[in-house]
């Protein structure tokens, strides 16, 4: 018995820490016979791309847009994360398969090295400083510096603190910027690239855009703010010429799914029953259909001519009669794969302009392309949205109330974007969410999610060590860049 748990631990640890290459038969399938025994470049990017948005969908389908009030899932009494209720193996998947693409990416960039291809190097970093935001923001302290590294016989790495991935992960996307710069930065293979189609001045435009978000988010630090305000200014104002961002929705980062294998959306098998397991939140509903959202009928089904939702943390053993419920559209619609948008960043710059970071343009120029910019992107019309008394940008607010107004339309969008609007939410407190009677975790929004009970097992000494320096783990210790 004993050598059987040993020996499963060992597994566990060479799984989910060091990560293994996520398709079936990877390595033949990869392997190009004329040329090299190793995977190349082109043949591992689309399956790494596609396996990594797949998680992140259930991501924000089953754990942000509960938390978030956008759906409510009543299908049970336990498990029921829009109530903070969060257990334990709920925690273990995205660990899990975020680390095993980290994996297939960080091979891309040797390969891509070996046969001198530094468009995909660039790529790769940027797909690892992708990758890698997305667990330390869902943990906090995670394996960064020796993460991946059971080839080397590393099967138990240390927690690296979250400053310091996020300095190495600035690091890295600066790196991928001069990559791009290189005239043999250009080949990159259009059925390589699911994202942009081997079109590498957008991969570049989404590596920077992408350093703001991550900017913005470390922004509120008293360790880094001024460095982070200054590397703000740079890329936006001072420097612009040398860090191409987003301009336009036709540059945003979305593995859009065409319907036609491999590049299937992973709802699109869904029955009516299991779509309708989480219900439309009325907290969501009730805001989009207020403001006569344009978007609203591309999200959410009516109910008898209306748009209703049913509240979040009702009351235990009250469960709600079902009303409105996303749109059965969304289970095939090729948005939902989306990385970063070009709303995003729009709202991003409203808000550093809005704090005075930068002067370029106003907060409103910005606020207002953000909104239309989402509304267009869903295919929907503005018609005179903005002039909405809910939307509509209002110069005799305060500050405060003018940031409120900027983060209540980014969280739509958002939508469907893994664990953004969760975090932002973490990180300003916006917008404010009504707090229903049965909520646990004494009412606190989750401010991070467990570390997996199989890496406890694996890596029993590091995990006490990070521990130790971050706080309990609980869904109460605060990550690095929430701390004032």
């Amino acid at each position: 018995m004993k050598k059987n748990i040993l020996l499963y631990y060992f597994l566990i640890c060479i799984l989910l820490i060091s990560g293994i290459s996520c398709s079936r038969n990877f390595e033949e399938i990869n392997t190009n016979p004329n040329t090299s025994e190793k995977a190349l470049p082109e043949t591992m990017l689309a399956p790494a791309l596609n396996e990594t948005i797949v998680r992140n969908m259930f991501v924000a389908k089953d754990i942000t847009h509960e938390l978030m009030q956008v759906t409510v899932n009543t299908q049970t009494e336990i498990d029921r994360i829009f109530r903070y209720d969060i257990r334990r193996p709920v925690v273990e998947t995205p660990w899990r398969d975020w680390y095993v693409q980290l994996t297939n990416f960080k091979e891309i960039y040797q390969f891509a090295e070996e046969t001198a291809q530094p468009s995909y190097m660039a790529i790769s970093l940027i797909c690892q400083s992708w990758v890698y935001s997305l667990i330390t923001d869902t943990y906090g302290d995670v394996p960064y510096s020796e993460s991946n590294q059971a080839k080397e016989g590393n099967f138990m790495p240390v927690f690296d603190r979250q400053k310091d991935i996020y300095l190495d992960i600035f690091d890295k996307l600066e790196q991928a910027n001069e990559l791009f710069k290189l005239v043999a930065a250009r080949n990159v293979s259009p059925n390589s690239d699911p994202v942009y189609g081997g079109d590498v001045t957008r991969w570049r435009k989404f590596g920077n855009s992408l350093y703001l978000r991550l900017l913005l988010r470390a922004s509120g630090n008293p360790e880094v703010s001024a460095d982070v305000i200054a590397r703000i200014q740079e890329i936006v104002e001072t420097n612009a010429n040398n860090y191409p961002v987003f301009t336009s929705n036709a540059e945003s980062a979305v593995f859009r799914w065409t319907g036609t294998a491999p590049y299937v959306s992973p709802f699109a098998t869904f029955t009516n029953a299991e779509w309708g397991r989480p219900k439309a939140c009325s907290f969501f509903v009730d805001h989009l259909d207020q403001s006569f959202d344009p978007c609203i009928s591309r999200w959410l089904t009516m109910v008898q001519g209306m748009y209703l939702g049913i509240p979040s943390a009702y009351p235990m053993g009250t469960t709600p009669e079902t009303q409105s419920l996303m749109a059965d559209g969304l289970k095939s619609n090729p948005l939902t794969g989306n990385m970063m948008n070009y709303s995003e960043l729009q709202f991003i710059l409203a808000e550093a302009a809005l704090k005075g970071w930068i002067n370029t343009e106003s907060p409103q120029s910005y606020y207002e392309r953000a909104v239309t910019a989402r509304v267009t992107l869903w295919g929907a019309t503005m018609g005179d949205f903005l002039s909405g008394a809910m939307v509509k940008w209002n110069d005799e607010l305060t500050e405060t109330q003018k940031l409120e107004h900027i983060l209540h339309q980014k969280y739509f969008a958002l939508f469907y974007t893994d664990v953004q609007s969760w975090c932002e939410y973490r990180r300003t407190g916006y917008p404010v969410l009504p707090k229903g009677p049965s909520l646990v975790n004494d009412g606190v929004m989750p401010t991070r999610l467990y570390y997996p009970l199989t890496v406890q097992a694996a890596n029993l000494a590091n995990y006490n060590k990070a521990v130790a320096i971050q706080g309990p783990d609980n869904l109460k210790t605060q990550l690095w860049w929430q701390k004032r």
